[in-house]
């Protein structure tokens, strides 16, 4: 299974909307997210901010959360999205 990120924020009310369906989509397959907080995390920041051509054209220019990256793929999906569209795209990335 690919490499998956999330990136979230800790107070973020999409990414505390999100984190359940991560935590599902966790148990019933083989995929597992490396879950990386950005808002009091520099280090993450950072390598979210390392990512953002590859984000942008997905995301738009301002890197927002929560943000879901295939760094081998180089695809993502942000925002709060529904169980099925999370799953389907996180089970493209191989």
């Amino acid at each position: 299974m690919a490499k998956l990120l999330m990136f979230h924020g800790s107070e973020c009310p999409h990414c505390k909307k999100m984190m359940p369906l991560v935590e599902r989509l966790e148990q019933e397959t083989a995929v597992r997210f490396e879950k990386l907080e950005i808002w009091h995390d520099e280090k993450n920041a950072d390598l979210m901010r390392s990512y953002r051509d590859d984000l942008a054209p997905k995301c738009g220019q301002q890197l927002r959360v929560p943000t879901f990256f295939a760094p081998e793929t180089k695809d993502a999906v942000c925002g709060e999205i529904d169980y099925d569209k999370l799953k389907g795209w996180a089970l493209r990335q191989g």
